[in-house]
């Protein structure tokens, strides 16, 4: 994260998607999907389908950053996409006090 920016909610995608994705293909995953405003103070987390990879996506002052993070052997704990989690559930588990939001992805 950078230094300064300011954390509103935590928006995590449920469902895998395709790491393929950049900022372009993840910013329109979050309108299509979520119907937010990608450039406010919201964190859009996503994972791969073996759960070894995070992309985050978040707008910092004039432009979008994507941070990566690629564990080796270890897998990053992740809620299980189910039909009670979806847009909407909230929690503050994983987020250390951030607002969390759970939501399921059209991939």
């Amino acid at each position: 994260m950078h230094p300064g920016a300011s954390i509103g909610q935590v928006y995590l995608c449920c469902l895998p998607v395709d790491f393929r994705k950049q900022i372009d293909g993840l910013a329109a995953l979050v309108e299509g999907e979520l119907e937010q405003n990608l450039f406010g103070d919201a964190l859009f987390v996503f994972t791969n389908r073996q759960r070894s990879r995070i992309k985050i996506l978040y707008w910092h002052r004039n432009g979008f950053c994507l941070w990566q993070k690629r564990l080796e052997k270890e897998r990053f704990a992740w809620p299980v996409a189910s039909a009670g989690a979806g847009f909407g559930e909230e929690g503050r588990g994983v987020t250390h006090g951030y607002p969390l939001v759970l939501w399921m992805s059209g991939r």
